[in-house]
């Protein structure tokens, strides 16, 4: 038999004290990111700053589809231009650019806030993304035509839902996609995406589960030879997969 471990610490008054407190904070629905200051991606993790998105768990999954299409981009053609836009906090340009070193990978973000922590995150992780702060519907104009995979979490949320408190520290910027359903930022990220796209280019963009269908046809029509559905954890469809006419 081994030796029985050495029993922890006790926690010192300080850290009582500031955990007491953080657990008030929790009581009054101040989401935990907030609290610590840290928030978790794939393999990543990232800094969390009051009035910028908190990342969630089946945007994984989205940047997941953008990280294997980058892959096959470079085992096909050599190279992978991607560009994510509306980056937030830069989880998915990051964890695209860790996880695919030979990407080139660009992050768009309109919002100061959520630049600055986007850049922030980047710079902890090695400085791999150009980070740009501009609109997502005209930024990055020198890639056109040249881009392999666009990869999106933008704002989608429907007018008239009602989120738990946690998500309305959210910004509203981050959240609501435009219309009463939605769907008028995810459409005009759909068509910058066809001028961005090289021939064959792969678009992947979450959204709101209702909106699965409208954003395929949308797709279709706006010039993708095909495009479907991907699902999250649960099951719910939960993200677009198209690729460009080439």
């Amino acid at each position: 038999c081994g030796a029985r471990p050495a029993a922890a610490p006790a926690p010192s008054h300080a850290q009582i004290q500031a955990f007491e407190a953080a657990v008030a904070e929790r009581a009054k629905r101040i989401p935990l990111q907030h609290i610590t200051g840290v928030m978790y991606f794939r393999y990543l993790t990232l800094e969390s700053r009051p009035g910028c998105f908190i990342v969630r768990p089946e945007t994984e999954l989205v940047a997941g589809e953008a990280i294997d299409a980058a892959k096959r981009s470079i085992e096909k053609d050599g190279r992978a231009t991607v560009v994510d836009l509306c980056t937030g906090s830069g989880a998915i340009a990051i964890s695209v650019a860790t996880e695919v070193p030979d990407a080139q990978v660009y992050a768009v973000e309109i919002s100061p806030e959520a630049c600055d922590l986007a850049r922030a995150n980047n710079i902890a992780h090695g400085n791999l993304v150009q980070v740009v702060q501009g609109d997502a519907l005209t930024a990055c104009e020198e890639l056109r035509g040249l881009v392999d995979v666009v990869v999106s979490n933008p704002p989608y949320v429907p007018a008239g839902v009602v989120h738990s408190p946690e998500v309305q520290q959210d910004p509203d910027l981050a959240l609501w996609g435009g219309g009463e359903d939605g769907l008028e930022i995810p459409s005009a990220l759909i068509l910058r995406s066809t001028e961005l796209l090289a021939a064959g280019g792969i678009l992947v963009m979450e959204h709101a589960e209702e909106q699965a269908e409208r954003l395929c046809q949308a797709a279709l029509n706006a010039g993708f030879a095909t495009a479907r559905t991907g699902h999250d954890y649960t099951g719910r469809p939960r993200w677009l997969w198209a690729k460009l006419k080439g």
